[in-house]
């Protein structure tokens, strides 16, 4: 089964991207054909400093490499070197109406935050179903908050194949995985937006002092507390073993205990899972050309199934393209 998703370089990678989604992709690469792009031309409609986003688009791949991901497994690439990509989105824009754009919720809520109304950040489904349909994936790991646009990647497979009577494009399904809201420090959705991330990679000493800033209640160590609604213990639950999570739980409705204390657990079990990887991300950090070999392999390979399915585009709907 082929498996597609795609990572944004718009900013450094947290614990919300790693329990959101990077812990699932490494997962998955044990059982699935996995193509992931690190989606820079999606990341345009956030990043104008040309600058800033050829280093956070490295960095991606440097922290998935780090965190685990194989090479030899996964093509990992970025959405750029799939120029094929955005001939299929301008296709789709042909047969796809506006009123279904109109109807994104995320577009909505993104403008609602302050990103800028532009026809990039419009038109964003049309590139996302493009990078799905292109590589004929058969799921694409998501959330709840992207279910929709998986489901306008199927209308648009469909305007496309009825529009042209052909099979040119598979419809993919959602894979709905549990993927687990984290909280940032100030108990929002841990968010670059928010400016209240846990990085992945942070230095002991200041990740230890943003993991003791995260916001509690006001109740005193003798009284009981609600793990239910404490920012430290959704932290713990992700990452501490169910039988600790358990004990936990019971040291919190008991009372007796202050929050001080399951934040000095949360930074210790922070560093056991994170702090043996700062070296080898800087290994990888050391060796540019070796990353960019692996971008690059990804890209031919996902390139070769791209090119395959735009033949079958463009003869169904008459674009002819001179041959090299």
């Amino acid at each position: 089964m082929r498996v597609l998703s795609g990572i944004q370089p718009s900013g450094k990678l947290h614990l919300g991207n790693f329990y959101g989604a990077m812990r699932e992709h490494i997962r998955l690469q044990e059982q699935h054909d996995c193509f992931y792009f690190i989606a820079n031309y999606h990341s345009l409609n956030t990043i104008q400093d040309a600058e800033r986003l050829r280093g956070l688009t490295a960095d991606v791949a440097i922290d998935y490499l780090a965190m685990g991901l194989d090479p030899k497994r996964v093509k990992l690439f970025r959405q750029s070197d799939v120029p094929e990509v955005t001939e299929l989105a301008w296709i789709l824009a042909t047969v796809t109406g506006k009123g279904l754009l109109e109807r994104a919720t995320s577009y909505k809520d993104k403008v609602a935050r302050g990103i800028a109304a532009s026809m990039g950040l419009f038109s964003y489904p049309l590139l996302m179903a493009a990078d799905i349909l292109i590589y004929r994936s058969d799921r694409v790991p998501v959330g709840k908050d992207q279910l929709q646009h998986i489901e306008m990647a199927q209308d648009m497979a469909a305007y496309f194949n009825n529009t042209y009577k052909c099979e040119a494009l598979k419809r993919p399904e959602p894979m709905l995985g549990e993927a687990p809201i984290v909280p940032g420090v100030d108990g929002q959705k841990m968010s670059k937006s928010y400016g209240n991330m846990i990085d992945i990679f942070g230095e002991e000493k200041p990740a230890r002092k943003r993991i003791m800033s995260i916001v509690t209640d006001s109740k005193g160590v003798d009284e009981p507390k609600d793990p239910d609604t404490c920012n430290v213990f959704a932290l713990l639950k992700l990452m501490a073993e169910p039988a600790e999570v358990a004990e936990w739980r019971d040291r919190y409705t008991a009372g007796g205990m202050g929050y001080g204390e399951a934040k000095k657990r949360l930074a210790e079990l922070y560093e056991e899972r994170f702090g043996s990887r700062r070296a080898i991300r800087a290994d990888w950090a050391a060796r540019p050309d070796d990353v960019e070999d692996i971008l690059r392999e990804g890209a031919r390979q996902a390139r070769a199934v791209a090119i395959d399915v735009m033949a079958e585009v463009r003869a169904a709907c008459g674009i002819v393209k001179a041959s090299t």
